[in-house]
C-alpha cells in the first residue's frame, strides 16, 4: 500500500541502505531504564519480565531499592539483562530513589518506570522511534485494575484507556503526564536540575512543568504502558490526605492558583478532562506477564 506523501514506489538503494543504517544505530542505542522500588517484588519481576521482551535489547536497568527487603536476586533470575541494583541506606522515597540512580546512568537516554507499572514489548523501541529532536516523549496508557491468582501473579479484571490531547495550557490544571515509559534526553537535568523532592508526589508534573518551560514534549498516540491501579488503593495517588501540601508546594512554584484534590476517577469525568480525550493505539492483549520465579512457560508478546 502506498502511503499518503509517498512520492515513489521503488526507494532508491541509497535510501534504502540509510533506513537499514538508521535501523542499526536505533538497536544499538542504549537506554538506561531507572526503576524506585520498596516492597514491592512481585510486581518488581513481572515489570522485569515486560522489559526482557522489549523489542529494543539495548537497556541498561538500574533499580533503586529504597531500603525495602533485598531484590538482588532478580538479576539471578534474568542474567542476560544488564540490571544493576542499588541499596540505599535508608528510606527516602520516590523521588531520591530517582535522583540517586541518575548517577548511576551510562546512556544518554532515561526511560522512568514505576516498580508496578508495566510496559508492553514495542514500547522502547517506538519511543526511541519517535524521540528525535523532542527533549522529552511520553505515552498513552491502559489502567487496569487486578486480583493477584495462587501464584502472585496479577491478572487484569478491569481497563480503560488513559489518553488525552497534549495541551500545554490545560496541563497546568490537570496533568494527564504519564512518567511510567517516558524517555527523555539525560542532559536535561543540566538544564532543570534533578527531580524535586520537595513537590514529592506530585514530581512528575513538575518534571513535566519544568521540561515544557524550556524545551519540547511529544505524545506518543499509542497505549504502549500498563499503569496498575491497586484494588486495595493502596496506591500512592489514592492517599488525598497526605498530598494537599506537596499539591500547595506545586501549584507555588508554578503559579498554577487553586487546584483540586479529588478522587482520580471523578476528575476524570470532569468536562474539562472529557473533552481533552484523544484516540490512541491499544496493543496488550490483557494476559499478564508471568516472570520467571513464577513459571518457566516461553515468553510471550502481549500485543
Amino acid at each position: 500500500m502506498i502511503g499518503e506523501g509517498v512520492i515513489s514506489t521503488r526507494p532508491s538503494r541509497t535510501r534504502s541502505v540509510n533506513f537499514e543504517s538508521e535501523a542499526v544505530a536505533m538497536q544499538a542505542q542504549l537506554v538506561t531504564v531507572i526503576i524506585p522500588t520498596y516492597n514491592r517484588l512481585n510486581c518488581l519481576v513481572e515489570l522485569i519480565e515486560s522489559l526482557y521482551q522489549q523489542t529494543h535489547r539495548q537497556l541498561q536497568i538500574v533499580i533503586v531499592n529504597d531500603a525495602g527487603p533485598s531484590v538482588d536476586h532478580v538479576r539471578t533470575l534474568y542474567p542476560e539483562l544488564d540490571i544493576t541494583v542499588l541499596n540505599m541506606p535508608h528510606n527516602r522515597g520516590q523521588v531520591q530513589a530517582l535522583n540517586y540512580g541518575l548517577e548511576f546512568a551510562r546512556s544518554e537516554y532515561i526511560m522512568l518506570c514505576d516498580d508496578d507499572d508495566l510496559l508492553v514489548p514495542s514500547h522502547t523501541e517506538r519511543a526511541l522511534r519517535t524521540i528525535g529532536d523532542y527533549d522529552l516523549v511520553y505515552a498513552d496508557a491502559e489502567i487496569f485494575q487486578y486480583a493477584v491468582d495462587q501464584d502472585g501473579v496479577r491478572r487484569a479484571t478491569n481497563r480503560f484507556v488513559f489518553a488525552y490531547e497534549l495541551d500545554l495550557d490545560a496541563m497546568r490544571q490537570f496533568s494527564t503526564f504519564v512518567p511510567s515509559g517516558c524517555l527523555y534526553c539525560r542532559s536535561l537535568h543540566e538544564r532543570i536540575g534533578l527531580f524535586d523532592p520537595e513537590v514529592a508526589h506530585y514530581f512528575d508534573w513538575d518534571f513535566f512543568l519544568r521540561v515544557a518551560a524550556i524545551g519540547s514534549i511529544k505524545r506518543m498516540p499509542v497505549a504502549s504502558v500498563l499503569y496498575a491501579f491497586a484494588p486495595a488503593g493502596d496506591n500512592i495517588s489514592a492517599n488525598l490526605n497526605t498530598m494537599r501540601p506537596y499539591l500547595d508546594k506545586l501549584s507555588s512554584k508554578h503559579g498554577l492558583g487553586d487546584l483540586p484534590t479529588a478522587n482520580f476517577f471523578l476528575l476524570l469525568e470532569e468536562p474539562e478532562i472529557q473533552k481533552r480525550r484523544a484516540t490512541t493505539e491499544v496493543l496488550w492483549d490483557g494476559q499478564p506477564f508471568i516472570p520467571r520465579r513464577l513459571g518457566t512457560a516461553p515468553p510471550r508478546n502481549h500485543v
